[in-house]
């Protein structure tokens, strides 16, 4: 048995509290398909956040089969189903595919076998086994109900906590999708709570509760509802519960309440003598009892996102050709100035001259020379450096604000932050090494780095990790993803002028901003990492003092390490929407 005794949840708005939710005390058996309707903003949603746990009650208290949640922990992830406003699943994958993923995430199987048959039987339980292979994006807006529904029914909970998913539905799909409902109600005593907007197909509920303001005007049988409100159709309750207020519509439920649960009482001892309503039996009768399903391992969540990150990549054929795109062209504007570079520096000649005018010659031809290279290999290092926090950014700004609403959900299910996390990180690597590695042998072959090759393309690799660690730590505090797209643009865009490649900034500004460039620190190790003479080279033009390649090595990896940190901070905090 659910059952909310008082339950408020309270926000500041304008500086004095407000009950979202206020005083709501009801109480719903095993195996009850109940509706939750009422105008819109009278809390319907909020109250099902709240009993969900996503809400922390601000008074009361919620009872779960005797347990009261907010002392004894909240309910475990296999107990419970919550099927969002929101699609659940990626466009790119199947029906099937979805449902499979789901069941990874959620329940550990013992092998294969096992698997497969609790996703069978998931899809025979919902209609989708006929379009098991058809891609979600294709799907209509019943079927991506029905698909939400199976992806929160593989771990078996005990109570189903559906959010207008009936919403935007042609008549014929809304009411399909309440049978289903109504069905799974019937099966191991399962509690479902359905918040809808509708009240089209009320004789499929056991009971209705109807919401004003934040408060309990009624709850008992559907066909008591017009009777209670003394209207001859259920589509005047909304106007007439705007004639009074909410405290007065809480205070005449107050008073009606034991006559109406009497009548709640008798129509379940009447499903449950027609045999339309099947009760779990006690465990102790039970030899056979299915046990509660466990939460998989963090190498098993963590296999199965890389598994399902990789799949979405390569079927989104936009972003596989954008980073073959970037992969190609990038390097191939790096070459289009290392003309100047290749070119060699004069030397002084070893016999000195007597003639003034043949040494300032000579002098002013080296110095010309060193300028010219010195510029041009100094500009096309920078040049990488920042296309290659491009590309960074490119990787992983929307990583996780861009699929915010599922990975929050998936997370209220029991994914582990930290196996999604480290599924980014492994899938991310995977393109720095790819794009890093790339530039630097193709730029190098096309227009020769003229120093240690090993030292530039590592400081490469740690420009773009650093980079792309930077972004996804965005990505994850900010709560859309166009937010941290542009953040990330405003992050690349900064890389150079705050550098000091171009020009050298003042020592008060350097000193301040140096430490946060990633840029300056992989352009100064590469510098360091040049021939001597071509080093000299690069040091007479530049104003800006380089670091040691040890210095920026770890100024480098200590970007990374922080922004690592940093994400991980944002995958852990709650930002459902």
């Amino acid at each position: 048995m659910l059952e909310l005794k008082d339950v408020c949840f309270t926000i500041r708005k304008d500086g004095e509290d407000s009950n979202l939710v206020d005083q709501v005390s009801i109480k719903i058996p095993k195996g009850h398909f109940m509706a939750i309707v009422g105008p819109s903003g009278c809390g319907k949603t909020t109250l099902l956040k709240t009993i969900a746990g996503l809400n922390p009650e601000s008074g009361g208290a919620l009872i779960w089969d005797g347990r009261d949640l907010s002392k004894e922990g909240d309910f475990a992830p296999s107990e419970i189903g919550y099927v969002p406003q929101f699609s659940i699943a990626y466009d790119p994958l199947t029906v099937d595919e979805s449902v499979e993923a789901a069941t990874r995430l959620r329940v550990r199987s013992k092998n294969h076998a096992e698997l497969d048959q609790r996703i069978d039987r998931v899809l025979e339980e919902t209609g989708l086994a006929p379009i098991a292979d058809r891609p979600v994006k294709v799907l209509s807006g019943g079927q991506k109900r029905r698909l939400g529904l199976a992806m929160e029914l593989v771990s078996d909970p005990k109570l189903l906590l559906c959010d207008e998913v009936t919403s935007g539905l042609d008549p014929r799909s809304e009411r399909e999708i309440v049978r289903l409902l109504h069905d799974l109600s019937r099966k191991d005593g399962r509690i479902v709570l359905s918040v809808t907007h509708s009240l089209a197909h009320l004789e499929l509920y056991d009971s209705i509760l109807v919401l004003h303001e934040g408060r309990v005007a009624y709850h008992g049988p559907p066909e008591q509802l017009t009777h209670y409100f003394s209207v001859k159709d259920t589509e005047e309750v909304y106007p007439r519960l705007a004639g009074q207020t909410s405290e007065r519509w809480q205070s005449s439920w107050e008073k009606h309440r034991v006559s109406y649960y009497k009548m709640l009482e008798v129509n379940r001892e009447r499903a449950i003598a027609a045999g339309g309503l099947v009760l779990p039996i006690a465990p102790a009768a039970r030899a056979d009892e299915a046990p509660v399903p466990k939460l998989p391992g963090f190498f098993s969540q963590f296999g199965t996102l890389l598994s399902r990150r990789w799949r979405i990549f390569f079927r989104d054929r936009g972003q596989v050709f954008l980073q073959l795109a970037i992969l190609i062209c990038f390097p191939l504007l790096v070459t289009l100035f290392s003309d100047k570079a290749k070119d060699p520096i004069r030397r002084f000649s070893e016999r000195a001259s007597s003639d003034i005018r043949e040494q300032i010659q000579e002098s002013t031809m080296v110095r010309q020379d060193q300028v010219k290279i010195g510029s041009a290999v100094s500009g096309i290092i920078m040049f990488q450096v920042v296309l290659l926090a491009l590309m960074g950014s490119n990787n992983s700004a929307r990583e996780i604000a861009g699929e915010r609403s599922i990975y929050e959900k998936e997370k209220f299910g029991g994914l582990r932050p930290g196996a999604y996390l480290f599924s980014k990180i492994a899938f991310l690597s995977c393109l720095v090494i790819a794009q890093s590695l790339w530039m630097a042998f193709f730029v190098n072959f096309f227009g020769p780095f003229r120093g240690d090759f090993m030292v530039h393309a590592g400081f490469l690799l740690l420009i773009n990790g650093a980079m792309t660690a930077i972004c996804l730590a965005i990505s994850s505090l900010m709560r859309t993803a166009e937010q941290a797209s542009l953040l990330s643009i405003y992050l690349v865009g900064f890389q150079l002028p705050l550098s000091g490649a171009v020009l050298a900034l003042p020592e008060h500004v350097e000193a301040f901003t140096r430490p946060f460039i990633s840029s300056y620190w992989a352009w100064s190790g590469s510098v360091e990492g040049l021939q001597t003479q071509v080093h000299d080279a690069v040091k007479s033009v530049i104003d800006t003092s380089l670091s040691s390649q040890v210095a920026c090595l770890y100024t480098l990896g200590a970007h990374i390490g922080v922004a690592i940190l940093a994400a991980w901070i944002g995958t852990r905090r709650h930002q459902w929407d």
